[in-house]
């Protein structure tokens, strides 16, 4: 007995039961720690968004289908009393968005990406008039302004000029018609006074009581002339989400354009054209964002289609003209449009120094014809336009081009008489006199050009400082850029 262990009965029993309990809660832990994790890898992406009609009102009971790609389910839901809608638990990939009410039309977005727990934004317009379905969001963010240190850009000081000149018409292209039909007579006679202040208060005040794109629109327009740019482009991106018509679209990319952000007018430009394909002014400005980005023959085929759809609209031929400035040989496509331009318009003092400058520009070093071409183009131009100082300076480029340095002072003098401040002119003036054998007033010319340069460098750079430059974030760069 002494060499064997006591024995208790029942123990062992309870022992062996107690191991399986502690088994068993193992397991049951196991399995709980599995089905979290099955959990976590599961859908967890959610949409959301707002509906509203073309006025920018937020639709109530709208009917909201989401189907993902390669899929038959189909998941529904419906806009509360503001408008709004939601989906959550869903797997990552492709899905098109249907919004659909009785008497208010439809709204699509036909591909809508979403990553592993995503939480997306996406806003439809549903309109009986078939307003256009704005796109997914922007993958862009503007964050914020600073001011334009310097001359900047790529190129030389004329490129950069010409893109700066480029940016304000396109800008010019708009604003006048894409205010909203009817303004509060109170902020009308603010606005016509010059009391932009005021004016900001009491729209912000009518915003409160009835949320519409057209009233965000306005408060864009006075922000910019407060000088508030950041508020002015978050403003007119709102307007134009909550009503895309082509006027709010066109406004929120030329507003960024002419901030020096043409990556996100790009984006937007680019959206535009192909809700409104017919808009001339929105190739336009398409081509004027390629143009700031450096891509000038993509710019002048943009510029180009927009000239296609209305022949008879000088606009997009003049930015070509403008465009060439920058080119030593115009293309054949500028050569081709220009021509038209002429053709359809010889009256039009510009349609025949602009195709001149190209024809000048174009011609070979024995090519007669086309220099005798452009001399009477340029004297036509000047004979409808008495006062068109950049033609007198071209026809004077001409004769010197050509060795007639006698015949050019006069058109260089006439030049500088329209528009003392032409520094071009001054210059070409100067080398014009030394070639006729006359250095005292050249070297008087040459002073005058000197002092005109460096006053209008500083003109430039203050234009610059005072249209503040926008930082942003494209949505595939995590730093913020200036441009």
């Amino acid at each position: 007995m002494a060499g064997r262990g006591l024995r208790i009965p029942g123990f062992q029993r309870r022992k062996s039961w107690m191991h399986l309990t502690l088994v068993g809660h193992v397991l049951l832990l196991f399995l709980a720690i599995l089905s979290l994790a099955a959990q976590q890898k599961g859908p967890s992406a959610s949409l959301h968004g707002t509906i509203r009609d073309s006025q920018g009102r937020p639709v109530a009971n709208v009917s909201v289908s989401l189907k993902e790609k390669n899929s038959v389910q189909v998941k529904s839901a419906s806009t509360d009393e503001r408008g709004h809608y939601a989906f959550t638990g869903l797997s990552a990939g492709a899905y098109s968005v249907h919004a659909a009410k009785s008497g208010s039309g439809d709204g699509d977005i036909s591909s809508v990406l979403l990553a592993e727990r995503e939480d997306k934004n996406v806003d439809l317009v549903v309109s009986t008039a078939g307003a256009p379905q704005f796109f997914d969001e922007p993958q862009f963010s503007v964050s914020g302004v600073t001011d334009t240190t310097s001359l900047g850009g790529h190129g030389s000081d004329t490129v950069v000029r010409t893109r700066d000149s480029i940016a304000k018409d396109t800008t010019a292209l708009s604003k006048a018609d894409a205010g909203p039909s009817e303004v509060a007579p109170e902020v009308a006679n603010l606005l016509r006074g010059g009391n932009y202040a005021e004016a900001r208060d009491q729209v912000s005040r009518l915003l409160s009581r009835q949320d519409t794109a057209a009233l965000h629109h306005l408060l864009g327009s006075i922000d910019e002339k407060l000088g508030n740019s950041l508020s002015a482009v978050h403003e007119y991106q709102h307007a134009a989400q909550m009503d895309p018509t082509e006027p709010y679209i066109f406004d929120w990319a030329s507003e960024l354009l002419l901030h020096h952000a043409p990556e996100p007018a790009a984006e937007v430009f680019d959206k535009g054209t192909k809700v409104y394909p017919q808009s001339t002014r929105m190739w336009i400005g398409l081509g004027a964002t390629s143009f700031a980005r450096g891509s000038n023959e993509q710019a002048i085929r943009q510029v180009s289609a927009a000239s296609d759809l209305n022949p008879g609209d000088p606009a997009p031929y003049l930015f070509l003209g403008k465009m060439q400035h920058v080119e030593k040989n115009p293309s054949g496509e500028v050569l081709e449009k220009l021509h038209r331009f002429v053709t359809l318009q010889p009256q039009n003092a510009q349609a025949n120094y602009y195709y001149a400058v190209a024809l000048w520009k174009n011609r070979g070093p024995l090519d007669t014809s086309r220099a005798t071409q452009a001399e009477s183009l340029l004297a036509n131009s000047i004979r409808l336009d008495p006062e068109f100082a950049d033609a007198e300076l071209q026809l004077g480029i001409v004769h010197a081009d050509q060795g007639d340095f006698s015949g050019a002072i006069p058109h260089y003098q006439r030049a500088i008489q329209i528009a003392p401040q032409t520094e071009e002119a001054h210059f070409r003036l100067a080398q014009a006199y030394r070639q006729a054998g006359q250095p005292e007033k050249s070297k008087e010319e040459l002073l005058l050009y000197q002092k005109l340069s460096k006053e209008s460098s500083a003109k430039l750079d203050r234009e610059r400082r005072e249209i503040r430059q926008f930082v942003y974030t494209l949505r595939d760069q995590s730093s913020p850029r200036v441009q």
